[in-house]
C-alpha cells in the first residue's frame, strides 16, 4: 500500500504533530520451518526387510531404545550435533506450530471484506486535542482524471467515504464526538471495514482536525492506495437441447412382431402420445486466479423468473454408506492455486409450460451465479455474477408435434399419425392447408400420404393446439423418415416447411 498526504497553504509543506498508521487485518499463515530434512537414526541403520524376519523383529524394541537414549539430546548442550535429528514425530512436517502476521499489505481480492487497523499518532512533545477523525475509501477508475488532493480533501471533510464514479461510502466520522486530546507520544486506534465490490484502483482516505500545541487548527489528509484484483473468472457456456419425450403402455399379443418376453407373455408398445421438450443446460467453469487454494462453499444458480434449475453432479458408487451428517456438512470443493478449475453443469426448465415460457424467452435472462468460498485458513469471499444470458431464440409462429403413432408398421400398409398444430402467438392463425410435399424424385420418397393430398382445418386460437390424424403409407422396409409435411396459411398465405420429421421401422411382416 503506497501512501501521500497533502502539502501546506500556498504550495509549502506542513508540519504536523500527528500521522496516520494504516495496518491491514488478515489471517496469520503458518510458519514453515526452513531447516533441512530431519531424520530419525533407526532409519538408516535398519531396513525395512527387517520385519520380515521373526526373530530380528522382536528385538526391535530393545535396539530402537538404545538408539532413542543414544540420540537424546541434552537440552545444555549447544552444539549442532542433533540438528538434523527427529526429536519428535511432528518435526518431520516443518510446521513447529507458529503463526505468522503478514509481513506486507498483501493482494485484496473482489468479494474480500477489507479490514484495516489505523493508528493516529502525535509524535510531538505537546498535547494536541479537539480531534475529529475520519477515514473512508474512495474507489477510483483506471482512467480517472488526478485532482489536488488537499482541495479534494478539504471539499469531502464532513465524512469518510468510499467513493466511486457514482457513489460514496463513509468508514468512519467522529465529527459528533471528537476526541478530546492524545497525549505527547501517545496514539488513538480504530479498526475499519469495507466489502470490496469494485475492481481497479481504491484509495484508503484518513483525515484529521486538531489543535495543536500553539492553539493553532490544523488539516491533516493522508492517502494509502491499494489495488483490487479478481480472484475468480467464470466462463458459461449455454447449449439448448430438444428432448423427445413418449407416453406408452404395454398390450398383449399373439405375433412375435418388434416384442420382447416378459414374463412368458409376449407384449409390445403402444405409443400414447410423443411430446417435444425444450431443456437448458449451463455449464460454468470457475477458474482460480488467487494464489492459494480456495474451498468452495457454494456455487449456486439462481434462476430468474419462470426458470428452475437442477445442478448435475457426477456419480461416485462409494463403498461407505451415505448418512445424514454426510449430507448435511459436505465436503467443500477445493480449487487450487494459481489458474486450478472446476466445472458445474445445471439443468434448467420452465417451471410452468403455460405463458410464462414465452414471457421467459422473450427477456433472456437465465439468471445469476452465487459463490461463496474459504482460503486456507477460513477468511470468507463472496461473488454474484452478472445475469447469464440464454442463446438466441427464433420466434416460431407454430410448431407441429406427432402424439400418436401405431407401434408396427407395416410394408404398403396405411397407418395413421396423430398431429398436434400449436398456435405460438397471441393472434388467431388459419384456417390452414396440410400436404406431403415431394422432395426429391418420386422413387425416392419412402412414405407417402395414402388418399386426399391436402387436408383442410380450421382456425387455431392463440396459444392453443388443433389435434389431427394423416392417413400415410409406407413403400420401403428398414429404418425410413417421415418427412416434407408443409402448413400453409390461407389467409396470411404463409408457407411453413420442414415442421416435423420422424423416424420409423417398416416391417416386411
Amino acid at each position: 500500500m503506497s501512501s501521500g498526504s497533502s502539502g501546506g497553504a500556498g504550495g509549502q509543506p506542513a508540519t504536523h504533530s500527528l500521522a496516520f498508521r494504516v495496518m491491514r487485518l488478515c489471517r496469520p499463515t503458518l510458519h514453515v520451518d526452513n531447516s533441512p530434512l530431519k531424520f530419525d537414526p533407526c532409519d538408516l541403520l535398519f531396513g525395512e526387510d527387517l520385519f520380515d524376519d521373526p526373530i530380528a523383529a522382536s528385538h526391535l524394541p530393545r535396539l530402537l531404545g538404545g538408539q532413542s537414549s543414544a540420540a537424546a539430546v541434552d537440552p545444555a548442550d549447544l552444539s549442532y550435533r542433533g540438528r538434523f535429528l527427529l526429536q519428535q514425530p511432528t518435526d518431520s512436517l516443518g510446521l513447529p506450530g507458529l503463526l505468522v502476521l503478514p509481513q506486507a499489505f498483501g493482494a485484496i481480492y473482489l468479494g474480500e471484506t477489507f479490514c484495516s487497523y489505523i493508528s493516529i499518532n502525535n509524535s510531538s512533545n505537546f498535547e494536541v486535542r479537539d480531534v475529529v477523525i475520519k477515514s473512508g475509501d474512495t474507489t477510483v477508475e483506471l482512467n480517472f482524471e488526478a485532482i489536488d488532493l488537499l482541495n479534494y480533501a478539504l471539499s469531502h471533510t464532513k465524512a469518510a467515504e468510499i467513493q466511486t464514479e457514482r457513489q460514496r461510502l463513509l468508514l468512519l466520522d467522529s465529527s459528533k464526538s471528537p476526541v478530546e486530546s492524545i497525549r505527547a507520544g501517545g496514539r488513538y486506534d480504530f479498526i475499519v471495514e469495507h466489502d470490496v465490490k469494485e475492481l481497479g484502483a481504491h484509495t484508503l482516505v484518513c483525515t484529521a482536525l486538531y489543535t495543536d500545541g500553539d492553539n493553532e487548527r490544523k488539516y491533516l489528509p493522508q492517502f494509502f492506495k491499494f489495488m483490487v484484483s479478481n480472484p475468480l473468472s467464470v466462463r458459461t457456456k449455454v447449449r439448448n437441447v430438444k428432448v423427445m419425450l413418449m407416453k406408452s403402455n404395454l398390450r398383449p399379443v399373439s405375433s412375435v412382431n418388434m416384442l420382447f418376453s416378459l414374463n412368458k407373455l409376449s407384449y409390445f408398445v403402444m405409443i400414447k402420445s410423443i411430446f417435444s421438450q425444450d431443456t437448458t443446460f449451463l455449464e460454468a467453469c470457475i477458474e482460480n486466479h488467487t494464489k492459494s487454494d480456495l474451498y468452495m462453499d457454494q456455487v449456486e444458480f439462481e434462476p430468474a423468473q419462470y426458470w428452475s434449475a437442477t445442478v448435475l453432479r457426477a456419480e461416485y458408487h462409494s463403498s461407505e454408506p451415505s448418512s445424514v451428517l454426510s449430507e448435511t456438512f459436505k465436503e467443500p470443493i477445493l480449487i487450487k492455486s494459481g489458474g486450478g478449475i472446476y466445472n458445474y453443469l445445471y439443468q434448467l426448465k420452465f417451471s410452468s409450460p403455460d405463458n410464462a415460457q414465452f414471457k421467459a424467452e422473450s427477456s433472456k435472462i437465465l439468471g445469476k451465479l452465487q459463490i461463496t468460498w474459504r482460503t486456507n485458513l477460513g477468511e470468507p469471499g463472496r461473488l454474484q455474477t452478472q445475469h447469464i444470458l440464454g442463446n438466441p431464440v427464433t420466434r416460431k409462429d407454430i410448431e407441429l408435434h406427432a402424439v400418436e403413432m401405431p407401434s408396427v408398421i407395416m410394408l404398403e400398409k396405411s397407418f395413421l399419425v396423430g398431429l398436434n398444430l400449436i398456435n405460438l402467438t397471441d393472434r388467431v392463425l388459419g384456417p390452414f392447408q396440410v400436404w406431403v410435399s415431394e422432395v426429391g424424385s418420386p422413387d425416392e420418397k419412402a412414405v407417402v400420404v395414402n388418399g386426399l393430398q391436402t387436408m383442410t382445418l380450421g382456425e387455431v386460437q392463440p396459444h392453443s393446439s388443433l389435434k389431427f390424424q394423416l392417413n400415410l403409407i409406407a413403400v420401403k422396409h428398414g429404418i425410413q423418415k417421415i418427412s416434407g409435411i408443409t402448413v400453409y396459411d390461407t389467409v396470411e398465405k404463409k408457407t411453413y416447411e420442414s415442421l416435423f420429421e420422424m423416424e420409423i421401422y417398416v416391417d416386411l411382416e
